[in-house]
């Protein structure tokens, strides 16, 4: 049986950038397509010429943002990662608020952008083999009451805190999606300079904690070394 290796789309107008990125990817098996042009990508993605794409943010003709939006609103479970600027934060946060699926700040290491596509494609295979009965809902374990910024669990009201709460209720928004601690800092934390990785860590620990006190036999914050962290409702 004939293995047919990955097409991955990737929309980046420095040319540096480009032959790293589509080198470290190459040598993972992948078969990649480099465009300079929002409109170029756009084309090729309509035609289904991808089974991932990888997004710089800021480019002549437009914005990846742009793009992601755009694919999310017509209905596409494409896996998306973008390429944002190191200290870019609003783009980080918002290209998580749009789908995409992770990103990679720049300056990065072409080994991380390899780990992270290589996760995101395992999960959509996953996801594509999958009998077509809708995937498990977490409305049935947890209910969110946006008013009044509370969250039960189980029919239990969980007493959290205010980090707590902003990690659940993101977690809560892609069930499955693996965040990443940066991903995770930004959104619920965002510009607090005190705040690392480990911070992260020991919020999801304590919140871990007080999901088991209501249900002892479930674990619904699934670690993915290297990667981050996910939400899988049992």
């Amino acid at each position: 049986m004939t293995h047919t290796p990955p097409r991955l789309l990737l929309l980046e107008d420095d040319p540096a950038i480009a032959r790293t990125v589509a080198y470290a990817l190459q040598r993972e098996g992948h078969t990649v397509e480099h465009v300079l042009l929002v409109r170029d990508a756009r084309a090729r993605l309509a035609a289904g010429a991808a089974d991932l794409a990888v997004l710089d943010v800021g480019l002549p003709d437009g914005s990846g943002l742009d793009l992601c939006r755009e694919l999310r609103q017509q209905g596409s479970g494409l896996p998306i990662v973008l390429l944002t600027a190191r200290g870019d934060e609003t783009d980080r946060v918002l290209g998580l608020e749009l789908g995409a699926d992770d990103y990679v700040s720049k300056p990065f290491s072409p080994r991380e952008l390899v780990a992270r596509v290589r996760a995101l494609l395992r999960r959509s295979k996953l996801t594509s083999a999958e009998p077509p009965a809708p995937p498990p809902s977490p409305l049935g374990l947890f209910e969110v009451d946006e008013a009044a910024s509370r969250i039960r669990y189980c029919g239990q009201p969980l007493t959290l805190t205010r980090r707590e709460m902003g990690l659940l209720r993101l977690l809560l928004r892609s069930p499955g999606r693996i965040y990443s601690r940066e991903a995770l800092l930004d959104a619920v934390w965002g510009s607090d300079a005190d705040s690392t990785d480990r911070t992260v860590d020991t919020h999801i620990k304590t919140l871990r904690a007080k999901l088991r006190e209501v249900r002892p036999d479930a674990e619904v914050i699934t670690t993915h070394r290297g990667l981050g962290y996910s939400l899988d409702p049992k």
